[in-house]
């Protein structure tokens, strides 16, 4: 009889549920479930309104979301609750959440309802960001270890930033909180009860090490007296990946129609997953994911000192391993931002006409597009920089528009910029002592977007290997489930050997063009110029239309 596991994906605005074959991964069934209040950036629930650069969650989205999917998973796939031997949660990250003692959200108690504050604070909510730069330069001055590992400046995507700016905005939900909590290891709080926490969001939000633990009192101490304390107000019980954190209780058990006592793993940063999914458990290799946001991620055995990436930790991602994470802040938002706002009535008509999404009419225009003809070059920053510059203060620019400038060839500019953006970050990688011998990509975009694909392969000038998943990041969770269950129920005794099992890349590779490579290295020269004159504070101005 078959053994499945089930890995469920926390996204930005949704959550997916699939149902893999442990043997091979195979995959039986997925099913979806868009969150209705989506990301909120504008007000609350109740109408109260939202500051620049704040997006909230509502943590019923996530029980709801949950309940919705393994459901239907199960249901599409026809496997028994019986034979599911182990369940993964993964969870876009930082997503922190205020709770009480007995680990209810503030915000679904009445006297925190209004209060923006007390609601899940996802990756994208930015404006902790100069309470980060203040970390950072506190930080700096004392030479602590932990800046290096967050590339030199820390982010306001990390949650300290976020409980700072809490405690000095809002005191009485910092006070109320008995602790922050990844939304991951909130979401197996509540089907298992277990309070255990993973080392992955630790490591890579929370600046903990199995050597030093968290940032030292002296250091809290420095920064502000009000967080002296703001350690014990996260968690100190973490388990390493793969480690079943938990089983499912009666409560779980009726929420999800699984059985009760059945393993679940600690989460992980929902990026991070996609590396057993690609099959990547060595180093050389880079794993380029591609959705609203996108993330770059490489092993490597030896401790490099790299600027500008989002975070570095021993055994974070891969057993014996320093795992490398950087990023781009806006990718698949881009794509969505033109086309939802800037998009003449005469394509859409086009589109309908042609039995096409307004994406995909786009995509066959730029397509017929030489690289350069437009004549436009864009700096990819519409969410701010996650890599290299570290900076959510910057912000999106076009150059080069004229009036015969064209829907198609703006939307290609921001393929290419986005390009543009992970190439950046590939020199740094290897301009850090890291060496990037293969690129393997995942994501939604990978699959759906061939021309989008050919773009990287040229302004990159390498090999594009696909992986095989269409549900990387799932894949990965169900994997990590595979090990939680041990050999004795079914699964795997590592990580590695899961991954060889279940994990891989397909047999798509996007190959560089040589004439459009030789275009492209000349826009990247400009782009690059661009990059760091916008970037490295050669003109300040977006940050001063922001003030304004």
């Amino acid at each position: 009889m078959a053994k499945y596991t089930i890995g469920v994906d926390f996204g930005t605005l949704s959550v997916r549920a699939l149902i893999v074959d442990v043997a091979d991964g195979r995959e039986a069934a997925c099913a979806s479930f868009d969150y209705p209040h989506a990301v909120m950036t504008d007000q609350l629930p109740s109408g109260v309104p939202l500051q620049a650069d704040w997006a909230l969650q509502h943590p019923q989205d996530y029980v709801d979301g949950l309940r919705a999917v393994v459901a239907e998973s199960l249901k599409r796939s026809g496997v028994d609750a019986k034979d599911v031997i182990g369940v993964g949660i993964d969870f876009t990250s930082s997503t922190s959440l205020p709770v009480d003692q007995d680990g209810c959200p503030l915000c679904l108690k009445t006297e925190f309802a209004a209060d923006p504050y007390a609601w899940p604070m996802l990756w994208k909510h930015h404006a902790a960001q100069s309470y980060a730069n203040r970390m950072t330069e506190v930080a700096f001055s004392r030479n602590e270890a932990f800046l290096e590992r967050c590339g030199g400046r820390i982010s306001s995507e990390m949650m300290f930033p976020r409980l700072w700016q809490i405690a000095v905005e809002a005191p009485e939900v910092y006070e109320a909180a008995d602790r922050f909590v990844e939304a991951g290891d909130w979401i197996i709080h509540q089907i298992t009860g277990s309070r255990a926490c993973s080392v992955n969001p630790a490591s890579y939000k929370l600046f903990w090490t199995e050597e030093e633990g968290y940032p030292s009192q002296a250091f809290w101490q420095e920064l502000d007296p009000r967080l002296i304390s703001v350690t014990s107000k996260v968690s100190d019980e973490l388990l390493p990946l793969g480690s079943c954190a938990g089983r499912i209780n009666a409560c779980g058990a009726t929420l999800t129609g699984l059985r009760e006592g059945t393993p679940v793993s600690v989460t992980c940063i929902d990026a991070h997953t996609a590396l057993p999914a690609a099959g990547v458990t060595e180093g050389g290799k880079l794993l380029l994911i591609l959705g609203t946001s996108a993330a770059h991620l490489v092993l490597d055995r030896d401790k490099h000192d790299v600027k500008g990436i989002l975070c570095m930790a021993k055994d974070g991602m891969m057993p014996g391993w320093y795992a490398y994470e950087a990023g781009q802040s806006c990718c698949g938002d881009h794509f969505k931002w033109f086309v939802d706002q800037y998009i003449p009535a005469a394509y859409e008509e086009e589109a309908h006409r042609q039995g096409l999404s307004v994406h995909q009419l786009l995509t066959a225009k730029a397509a017929k597009l030489r690289p350069g003809e437009s004549g436009l070059l864009a700096l990819d920053w519409w969410n701010g920089n996650r890599s290299v510059l570290m900076d959510s203060e910057l912000s999106g620019m076009f150059f080069g528009m004229t009036l015969q400038t064209r829907p198609e060839e703006i939307y290609r500019a921001l393929i290419e910029a986005t390009a543009f953006g992970t190439r950046v970050i590939v020199e740094n990688f290897e301009n850090s002592g890291i060496p990037i011998r293969e690129i393997c990509v995942c994501g939604g975009i990978a699959k759906k977007n061939p021309l989008l694909m050919q773009i990287y392969a040229d302004v990159l000038n390498r090999d594009l290997r696909i992986v095989q998943s269409d549900q990387a990041n799932a894949l990965g969770t169900a994997i990590f489930a595979a090990v939680a269950a041990g050999t004795e129920n079914g699964g795997y005794s590592s990580i590695t050997e899961a991954a060889c099992a279940m994990g891989g890349t397909g047999d798509t590779v996007y190959q560089p063009e040589s004439k459009n490579s030789r275009i492209y290295d000349m826009l990247y020269g400009e782009y690059r110029k661009l990059h760091d004159y916008f970037g490295r504070h050669g003109n300040e101005v977006m940050r001063r239309l922001k003030l304004i």
